[in-house]
């Protein structure tokens, strides 16, 4: 005899729609248009974070995505909350990164007459989402919520925007849940890896590029033993460097802001590029400048799990749509050739990274911030989790810092500033027992600063490091190359960092010297609590081999030329 269902409301179905398919974590700053959501939370096995700020909520979510490759879960409201969120919409969207914001809406009978912090949210967020839309109809919660997850997921994973109309969510159904998500995983033929052995077997100088989402730990393994195997050179694309081991023999270098300029010559000078799971986009390819667009010179392999990536940019030699774990599966059936020709290459390059990664350049003033990232990656333990956000304090991260093992570095590729404080939050939640590291820069720091006290409430020490240079950084070197001694809108005055740690409850002390970080640091894991790291960073110091000076100097001197 069948038994009946349930009855359940509509925000009540959602979070068991959400357990179903393995949440565990979502990140949320309350309000009155999702209530019911809030009271179907009360007592469920899902672990709520209270933020101080949407778009820091929407940041965790992402940070999350990027940490485990399902989609991490925020909930904000209506109208200002989305638009706080949207920050982290983007940072999802250009990072490939799954993530699912569900969103309060005004009753569905107000709809369309500008009600309270009503918004059209498939207008709004329908350019940076891979899918946006709203629940009208409470029976549909879980087809539509399973829905969300597939699209997340799918193909280029992106994030997805689900409106949630007040009365909709208060609505009592009899409904069962849908079965959990399983990402599609899209498989290389044989006839395609068998052209990819051929390619190899003619070329000099190939390299492979690892970048994008969808890997797993797994499937970086797969691909360490396929460079092994065939001693071939990797590289990794912009801030995707935990997917090759730095210290490996193959590995080639990092291709981000400030790379090894003899990295570009190898990539420019391959004869074969096999560019996986990444789309080499603006920062990774130097400005659209290491291949040819739309024919490169040289042969392009171009593995991406997404067909609308496949020649979008690039006209691929060979392409193939696949997902890193399959491909990474199919590399094991690669022969290697009989006489590797690269072999002197490959040991080449590397040499080249270890000699422009392994000593912290000269810096002008108290605290050099490359023997700082020498210290942490000499001292800290290898599964710590270091996130960051934007600005050129980033740049001695990306060349001395060194990621050796997989999701240890969470950052967004777009480039948003304000992203170190809330995703260490959402990394420190996801693994208490680990090392999680901010770092960021003083203009950084405070765009969500607020959320080191989302650190301090759930008791999180998370060690947090502001670089205060007193400036946005970044702006006034760009500046400074195209506007020489013309100083306009990039000065900051900043509070004492370490005070603000305080004044919320954790523990804050200030580094004026390069050789008082290792004991301030060890003072920070000590106090138990948040803290703050306040480096006092020279203005000088505004790229590991670059002063403010000597750009302005070169800049006015190609003026008189």
């Amino acid at each position: 005899m069948h038994t009946p269902l349930k009855t359940r409301t509509a925000a009540e179905v959602l979070v068991d729609q959400l357990i179903a398919n393995g949440v565990e974590h979502v990140f949320c700053v309350p309000g009155e248009s999702y209530l019911g959501v809030l009271d179907a939370l009360y007592d469920r096995d899902i672990t709520v974070t209270v933020c101080r700020q949407e778009g820091g909520a929407a940041m965790m979510a992402d940070a999350i995505g990027k940490a485990t490759g399902k989609p991490g879960v925020c909930f904000v409201t209506r109208g200002p909350g989305a638009t706080n969120a949207a920050a982290g919409i983007h940072i999802a969207d250009q990072d490939s990164t799954p993530m699912i914001m569900f969103v309060g809406q005004v009753d569905r009978h107000v709809r369309g007459r500008g009600a309270f912090q009503e918004m059209d949210y498939p207008a709004v967020f329908g350019s940076m989402t891979r899918w946006t839309t709203e629940i009208d109809d409470a029976t549909r919660v879980p087809e539509l919520v399973s829905r969300a997850f597939h699209a997340a997921t799918g193909g280029r994973p992106g994030p997805v925007v689900v409106g949630l109309p007040a009365d909709m969510l208060r609505e009592r159904v009899s409904i069962d849940i849908a079965p959990p998500f399983e990402p599609i995983e899209a498989s290389p033929g044989k006839a395609e890896m068998a052209r990819l052995e051929d390619l190899l077997g003619k070329a000099e100088r190939p390299l492979m590029i690892l970048g994008g989402t969808r890997w797993t730990e797994d499937a970086c393994d797969a691909v360490t033993r396929f460079a092994e195997r065939l001693h071939l050179p990797v590289a990794t694309s912009y801030r995707r460097l935990p997917l090759f081991d730095p210290l490996h023999p193959c590995y080639a270098g990092d291709l981000g802001l400030g790379p090894n300029p003899k990295l570009i010559a190898r990539v420019k000078a391959a004869d074969l590029v096999i560019l996986c799971s990444g789309r080499l986009g603006d920062i990774p390819s130097q400005g659209y400048t290491l291949l040819d667009i739309p024919g490169p010179r040289c042969k392009l392999v171009h593995v991406h799990p997404a067909s609308e990536e496949l020649g979008r940019v690039y006209q691929p030699h060979l392409a193939i749509q696949s997902g890193p774990v399959r491909f990474a599966e199919a590399l094991e059936t690669i022969a290697a050739p009989g006489d590797i020709a690269w072999r002197a290459v490959t040991d080449a390059t590397h040499a080249e990274y270890l000699d422009w990664t392994e000593t912290a350049t000269d810096q002008p003033g108290g605290v050099n911030l490359g023997a700082v990232m020498v210290w942490m990656r000499d001292n800290l333990p290898v599964d710590t989790i270091l996130c960051n956000g934007a600005g050129n304090y980033a740049a001695w991260i990306h060349r001395f810092y060194r990621f050796r093992r997989f999701a240890t570095h969470i950052a967004p590729t777009s480039a948003s500033m304000g992203y170190g404080m809330p995703s260490a939050v959402a990394m420190k939640r996801l693994h208490p027992d680990r090392t999680v590291l901010s770092v960021n820069g003083d203009g950084d720091f405070l765009m969500n600063g607020q959320e080191f006290a989302t650190a301090v409430q759930y008791d999180l020490p998370i060690i947090t490091i502001v670089c205060d240079n007193g400036m946005y950084g970044t702006i006034r070197m760009h500046q400074e190359r195209e506007h020489p001694g013309r100083v306009s809108a990039t000065d900051l005055r900043n509070p004492d960092f370490s005070a603000y740690a305080r004044a919320f409850g954790g523990f804050g002390v200030t580094v004026e010297r390069t050789e008082d970080f290792p004991a301030a640091f060890r003072a920070a894991e000590d106090s138990g609590q948040p803290a703050i790291i306040h480096l006092r960073i020279d203005p000088q110091a505004i790229t590991p081999s670059a002063t403010l000076d000597g750009i302005r100097d070169r800049a006015l001197a190609a003026r008189r030329d």
